[in-house]
């Protein structure tokens, strides 16, 4: 009976635990798993075209990109890397270089002039997925041209 009321009260208390959690580790579980995150403007690289961006102009790609909104995650399947890292229709992506944690990410920034198209490289793993900024697509079409 009273093993009864010992497990009763642990899988409530594990219940609302669960339900119940405060800001602190959400916030942390959100981030471990989402996709498209933040950048800092401390420790990153952002290229184009081999050229490394300028201070203003690079703080203001890490804010475009920032305030991007999220659209689509895309589903790579084993063995198409290449064509995602490479797209035929692209022109020249911007290259963001960045640490998280001890690893190191490349994020390719492929703008088009409905979407921009984001590959991350994370470890071994690459990620894709379609952002919807107008600020970002502007800018980066007009670095394209060189105006």
């Amino acid at each position: 009976m009273t093993w009864a009321v010992i497990s009763i009260i642990l899988i409530s208390i594990v219940k609302i635990l669960m339900t119940c959690l405060p800001t602190g580790p959400v916030e942390w579980l959100i981030k471990k798993f989402e996709v498209h995150s933040k950048l800092t403007e401390t420790n990153i690289t952002v290229t184009m075209d081999g050229k490394p961006l300028e201070d203003e102009d690079k703080f203001q790609v890490i804010h475009d990109f920032n305030e991007a909104t999220f659209l689509e995650h895309h589903y790579i399947y084993p063995g198409t890397e290449d064509l995602y890292l490479h797209p035929e229709s692209s022109k020249t992506p911007l290259v963001i270089e960045t640490k998280k944690d001890k690893n190191d990410i490349r994020l390719f920034v492929f703008s088009y002039n409905d979407r921009i198209d984001v590959v991350k490289q994370y470890k071994k793993k690459v990620f894709a997925y379609s952002l919807l900024s107008d600020r970002l697509q502007k800018s980066s079409l007009k670095m394209d041209t060189g105006a």
